[in-house]
């Protein structure tokens, strides 16, 4: 549930696709690549799966820059976090 501040804070979390899928089990990048990943992040806009930003290939934070889609959330289990690339803000994507 996105709370009153985060929407004052960022307008795109108003946004956010809940129902979106992840489109590959993991980076859809570093899988084509043969590659490997640290941590895995959600586009909430179009479901592209991307490597975070410790991963060597930042290929989440790649996909932001080339499609300007602000939203992602980790994909790692336990993990409930989301992150505005625009704002430069975390929220809680549930």
């Amino acid at each position: 549930m996105v709370t009153k501040e985060e929407e004052a804070t960022c307008p795109h979390v108003a946004k956010i696709d809940r129902h979106v899928q992840p489109k590959t089990k993991g980076c859809e990048e570093c899988l084509a690549m043969g590659d490997s990943w640290v941590h895995l992040r959600l586009c909430l806009s179009c479901g592209h799966v991307g490597c975070c930003d410790d991963s060597k290939n930042k290929h989440a934070t790649k996909h932001f820059h080339h499609t300007k889609h602000p939203m992602i959330r980790s994909l790692e289990p336990g993990e409930r976090w989301g992150w505005c690339f625009v704002d430069d803000v975390g929220f809680d994507p549930l």
